[in-house]
């Protein structure tokens, strides 16, 4: 974690005052060292073999009670091959995660826009939708925009109990906070930010792709055999 220092004095942070801080305390990383003589192991391993572990399903099950009350707790895997591939897992996921706006489009779905060249006002959306009867292999972008052949498999990847693609259909909108009257308009952040009015299509699409990825390194992860402590 970077702490910007100087803000709280009325001046501009700079490069040379930034202060990167390790999440991960010596002690702890000398608690996963013992475990497995002879390797080396350095905090951004620890990290990532974190990232990969909180991601296996044997995991998520055998502590499923335990996660819903309290802080995950990290086990140290029987051999350093398993803590390998466990770190190694969880680097490509924290790559494909953080940077998710540069994963490639999914090409695997067709696109149905009645055959007739799109301007940038074609690609604006209020709110998506799955087709009739909840088919998530369809989506309704617009009512100018269809998309089909959604993988079904695609939706297996759940990020805080609904998948990762209905996150985006939620969130990809125009919406009015009852509160506050605030208007939340997608299309304002994908043309003035991101200067691409598709932005909420690709940012699906991009979606799909970074789903079936993470879920094909998901599945073959190691068995969670621990050490006795």
């Amino acid at each position: 974690m970077s702490d910007m220092q100087g803000d709280f004095f009325g001046q501009k942070p700079s490069q040379s005052r930034i202060v990167r801080r390790d999440a991960i305390t010596d002690e702890g990383l000398k608690h996963f060292q013992n475990a497995y003589p002879g390797q080396v192991i350095t905090k951004k391993d620890l990290f990532y073999y974190v990232y990969g572990l909180l991601h296996s399903p044997d995991y998520q099950e055998r502590y499923a009670d335990t996660l819903r009350k309290e802080l995950p707790r990290i086990p140290r895997v029987k051999t350093y091959e398993a803590f390998k591939a466990f770190s190694e897992a969880g680097r490509r996921l924290g790559e494909i995660h953080v940077n998710f706006d540069s994963q490639p489009i999914y090409k695997g779905v067709q696109i149905d826009a009645g055959n007739k060249p799109l301007t940038p006002a074609d690609y604006r959306v209020t709110q998506m939708k799955y087709g009739k009867g909840k088919d998530k292999t369809i989506l309704h972008y617009n009512d100018r925009i269809t998309v089909t052949g959604i993988p079904l498999e695609a939706y297996e990847y759940v990020v805080n109990g609904k998948p990762a693609l209905d996150w985006v259909v939620e969130r990809q909108c125009v919406k009015t906070d009852k509160a506050s009257g605030i208007v939340n308009d997608a299309n304002d952040w994908a043309i003035e930010t991101m200067n691409d009015p598709r932005y909420p299509l690709d940012l699906f699409l991009r979606v799909i792709t970074i789903s079936l990825e993470t879920m094909k390194i998901v599945k073959n992860l190691p068995a969670l055999e621990i050490l006795d402590n």
